[in-house]
């Protein structure tokens, strides 16, 4: 079986628009199991490059936001 930073790795590589999110969240899920530190350093790099896509790809994290836009008090 891949180890959690080989996952992630193929999860960067393979990811496309419509999979970004959901990919995205299973290379969180691994990160957390990474035990060393240099293992975490690699994978930043990865996850990364998962968020910057996911950005520029205009994708959603599709949670709810943490603040309410305001309305204008101008009449």
């Amino acid at each position: 079986m891949a180890n959690s930073l080989d996952v992630i790795r193929k999860l960067y590589f393979n990811t496309t628009k419509s999979t970004v999110q959901k990919d995205l969240e299973k290379a969180i899920d691994l990160f957390k199991t990474l035990k060393t530190k240099d293992d975490r350093e690699k994978a930043a790099v990865f996850m990364d490059g998962l968020s910057q896509m996911r950005s520029e790809w205009g994708v959603r994290s599709g949670k709810t936001p943490t603040r309410s836009p305001t309305k204008s008090s101008r009449s």
